[in-house]
């Protein structure tokens, strides 16, 4: 009968080897202790799994429909999105891929949301729809709380909290009222625009309030006196966003025709100045200091700006071919959000913009040269030439250097 192959250990007949071959269990003879630890050690972390990776900005969120807005949590790394269904998203979001969370979704509003906005303490929702109605949502865990059926008489496209008690909405007939929440009411209920108000913003001492129409020109309201003030003068297009800069010594407003036209503080009537951006428009604003302040377009990009002296900096980001509808900065001035017509929200890491400074001079620039890239994801999430292209823009900054010219700070574009 044939041998097993199974091994057995030595007969009384067999002999030790010799003292210079014997070897320790499961060791080759031919590899050294060292050695034999090195790949003990390999194997080891070969076993280890994986730990999460952390990207410098957090993924897109995919949505189902287009976002009109976004907003985000003043202490917390959590937004809020509401779209044109009507559907109101919130979300947590996290540098660590595979993070992203949905929190909750709300569908209270019979059409499109137009806009939402979170209380200074995080703890409310107001969103406001074309459905004419201010709903009030617990922003924990998004149930509504109460609601204005019939705010306005015509669709609402517009939203600001002016401090804990009292918001102000103004509509697509260019109607501005202000509520006092703890009632329900409104306490001032005002027609000075012929067309819809587009953005509103106000004052820290929250006395004026600042409104921006499709007629052509920027509101002035009296919270206090609760009364009109005035209008400015018409302006090319319509006016789509204001903001404060320059520690509320300037106002700047934002233009369907690409133009930023900025007015002195009490000086409301008429510009001081303007900035014609190389863009098809200037549809939203997001001061990210008092100097440098953010733009979206309906071109897809994203700009950064200095005020006075003015200057496109360079491009943030895009969303490629497809309209912007809103941007804002995180409670942490690390991120730039914005959502868009692709149904994506995109994260912007704006965190390096507070460090950059802005010649006096104006550099010349090439015939058909292209912005700067001040972030990695400006020209592409996946952008494998990255590193080349910051070669290149250092290579051309070196010989716009060399071409400096005489500018002054006003009525100058840019790309």
């Amino acid at each position: 009968m044939a041998a097993s192959t199974q091994h057995v250990g030595p007969t009384s007949e067999e002999t030790d080897p010799p003292e210079s071959i014997r070897t320790e269990p499961n060791k080759d003879p031919g590899t050294s202790e060292s050695e034999s630890e090195k790949l003990e050690a390999d194997a080891e972390e070969e076993e280890e799994p994986p730990g999460p990776k952390i990207r410098e900005t957090p993924q897109d969120i995919q949505l189902e429909a287009i976002a009109n807005t976004v907003a985000l949590h003043p202490s917390r790394d959590i937004l809020v999105c509401g779209d044109v269904d009507g559907d109101v998203y919130a979300f947590s979001y996290s540098c660590t891929e595979g993070e992203n969370r949905e929190l909750w979704s709300s569908g209270h509003h019979l059409k499109s949301c137009r806009q939402v906005r979170i209380s200074a303490d995080g703890l409310k929702l107001y969103s406001v729809s074309r459905d004419k109605a201010v709903h009030l949502l617990d922003m924990e865990r998004g149930q509504l709380v109460s609601r204005i059926r019939g705010a306005h008489g015509a669709p609402i496209n517009s939203l600001l909290l002016v401090d804990e008690n009292m918001l102000a909405t103004g509509d697509d007939g260019g109607t501005l009222k202000v509520w006092d929440m703890r009632k329900g009411t409104a306490i001032m209920d005002m027609k000075n625009h012929e067309d819809y108000i587009s953005d509103i913003t106000v004052d820290q001492n929250k006395r004026i309030l600042l409104t921006a129409s499709g007629d052509g020109t920027m509101g002035v309201f009296n919270l206090k006196r609760r009364r009109f003030e005035l209008l400015s003068e018409y302006q090319s297009g319509d006016l789509t966003s204001v903001a404060l800069m320059k520690r509320g010594k300037k106002v700047v407003c934002g233009s369907s025709e690409g133009t930023v036209y900025i007015f002195n503080w009490n000086g409301f009537g008429a510009t001081s100045d303007r900035f014609a951006l190389k863009a098809e428009s200037v549809d939203c604003i997001a001061p990210i200091t008092e100097n440098i302040m953010c733009t979206a377009s309906m071109d897809g990009y994203i700009r950064a700006i200095n005020l006075l002296p003015n200057r496109v900096i360079g491009c943030i980001g895009q969303h490629v071919g497809e309209p912007v509808e809103e941007i804002a900065k995180s409670w942490d001035s690390r991120f730039l959000v914005s959502c868009a017509h692709d149904q994506l929200i995109k994260f912007w890491d704006v965190s390096g913009l507070p460090k950059l400074s802005v010649d006096e001079y104006r550099k010349r620039k090439k015939k058909g040269g292209r912005m700067k890239s001040l972030t990695k994801k400006a020209l592409g999430d996946n952008d494998f030439f990255s590193g080349l292209v910051e070669e290149t823009e250092k290579k051309e900054e070196e010989e716009e250097e060399q071409e400096e010219g005489d500018d002054s700070d006003s009525d100058s574009g840019s790309d």
